[in-house]
């Protein structure tokens, strides 16, 4: 694909027209990167043209496939340089990917495929046991695509996008058209698609990226949010490719003992986290020393930034870290820390492009120095959630998007998280909602009851709690704690399960007979 190739999408009659991968990708090779490093994973270097030619290639076989404009594909993916090979030969074609959470269950698939009703599953060897059982049964679903060596009885990705030649075509869509689903849970715990368009990638670089992340063309970032979460997204797609850096991607889950050896390996000087992985960092005896890293921008999101871990990661490393909120409603982060701006213990202020507004309880605005609960207005905003009227109603109110989360405004500008508008709780950056988790927990025959809140860690981040009513009180013991651990880690994604197991002989509870979570929270 040549800047020639890309013009007659971007410089057509319809002011309007826009597609980002075609844009993104022409940008590069117009700016003379085409044998610039683009991706790094473990499999070697990836440059911008060899990036431009993958693209095009998946693009035409997917259209090979008859798979037609905006008809989904769900991209179920670890982070390799198949990721932003199929989510922008997609975005190419003008079909929406789907990129999904690699650390869900098979019940969570089974919605998706069919909320989503994919015509193609593109998916990792690692994870295809997940979603064996779910072919069959998913109607809708013509086409199984396979990225690694074992094809399942399947097509193999290589050898899909290498029996096609690249083609020129370029979906001829603008910048409000769909693009991208990104799945986030709901108060019920119940997946929502939150739909987005070509042209909010562009803004997220353009409004965050460059001007407050300050990514550049000589930086090498890699991102422990992954590829699927929306911040991630951003990290390690959206922002880099606009700029021309390079991005690190790893496969594997980020240990701390790993993400070592990566930063050693590799002249990381951008550096995305999330506070529970910074924190796990600091502990780690094989954490490297500040000689050993190249890092100049340290970022982080997806939960509450603790004060002591941003001043321990300072004092050791000599680098703020820039901590923010974003949603995947509004695509990334919208409110921020900036270096030499940074007040520790807050989220920091907006991010210019985007608006803030603090709401109570009676639906008018708070008085600097009071909570309520936050409302942002800026031109990422998802459009709304996919089949899901209700929810899009309550979120999505004219030109604000609710976030769910409780803020103060202090004296300086800068807001102060409370915590979640409703129980939701979110771990390690990710949703987990309570409702599912007590489910899960009654579930087991020894369980009469259970109550599941946020609770603070050693370090000061949010874990879920159980408080467990038991049929037979005798039956209390550790083992049984363990026991219950073990059943919510098989019935959901591991990281949902309580981190703390207390056993009550009842639990607190409304004239109506409704759980008071507020109370046992109270109990920190």
């Amino acid at each position: 694909m040549t800047a020639a190739d890309v013009g007659q999408i971007l410089t057509g009659q319809d002011p309007r027209a826009y597609n980002f991968a075609a844009d993104v990708l022409a940008r590069n090779l117009a700016a003379g990167r085409k044998d610039k490093a683009a991706y790094i994973d473990a499999r070697g270097v990836l440059t911008y043209g060899q990036l431009a030619d993958r693209v095009a290639r998946f693009s035409a076989a997917l259209r090979g496939l008859g798979i037609r404009r905006e008809e989904r594909v769900l991209i179920a993916l670890t982070d390799t340089i198949d990721w932003p090979t199929a989510f922008l030969g997609c975005l190419k074609a003008g079909i929406i990917a789907v990129p999904v959470n690699t650390l869900l269950t098979e019940d969570d698939y089974r919605f998706m495929l069919a909320d989503s009703r994919a015509k193609c599953l593109v998916v990792s060897e690692v994870l295809f046991p997940k979603f064996a059982g779910l072919i069959e049964d998913s109607p809708d679903l013509d086409h199984v695509i396979v990225s690694g060596e074992n094809p399942h009885g399947y097509r193999l990705f290589e050898d899909l996008i290498g029996a096609d030649e690249p083609e020129p075509y370029i979906a001829p869509t603008i910048g409000d058209d769909m693009a991208f689903w990104l799945y986030t849970s709901g108060s019920t715990g119940k997946p929502k698609g939150a739909v987005h368009v070509h042209a909010s990638l562009k803004l997220t670089a353009d409004l965050y990226g460059t001007p407050v992340a300050g990514l550049k063309e000589n930086d090498v970032i890699y991102s422990v949010a992954k590829l699927f979460f929306a911040y991630g997204l951003g990290n390690a797609m959206t922002f880099p490719l606009s700029v021309g850096a390079t991005t690190v991607l790893n496969p594997e889950r980020p240990t701390p003992d790993g993400v070592a050896a990566l930063l050693r390996k590799h002249p990381v000087t951008v550096f995305f986290a999330v506070p529970t992985f910074y924190a796990a960092f600091l502990n780690s005896p094989a954490a490297p020393k500040k000689e050993e890293l190249k890092i100049r921008r340290c970022l982080s999101a997806g939960e509450a930034l603790p004060e002591e871990i941003a001043k321990k990661w300072q004092e050791r490393y000599g680098i703020e870290i820039s901590d923010g909120l974003g949603t995947t409603e509004m695509l990334h982060i919208y409110l921020t820390n900036r270096p030499g701006a940074t007040k520790y213990g807050t989220t920091g202020r907006p991010v210019p492009g985007y608006e803030i507004k603090l709401i109570g309880e009676d639906g008018a605005p708070v008085q600097q120095g009071e909570m309520g609960e936050m409302y942002a207005r800026g031109p990422t905003s998802a459009i709304m959630y996919w089949n899901n009227r209700e929810k899009s109603r309550s979120t999505f109110q004219g030109e604000w998007t609710r976030s769910g989360d409780k803020y103060i405004e202090d004296e300086d500008g800068y807001y102060i998280c409370c915590g979640r508008a409703d129980d939701m709780l979110k771990v390690s950056g990710m949703y987990v909602s309570p409702f599912e988790v007590e489910a899960a927990l009654s579930s087991h025959p020894d369980v009469l009851e259970a109550a599941v809140v946020g609770w603070n860690d050693e370090q000061k981040l949010i874990k879920p709690r159980a408080f467990v009513v038991l049929k037979s009180p005798d039956r209390a013991c550790d083992a049984l704690a363990q026991a219950l651990q073990d059943h919510v880690k098989q019935k959901l994604a591991p990281f949902k399960y309580p981190r703390w197991i207390e056993f009550r002989a009842e639990l607190p509870k409304t004239a109506t007979g409704k759980i008071q979570r507020f109370k046992l929270r109270a109990e920190q």
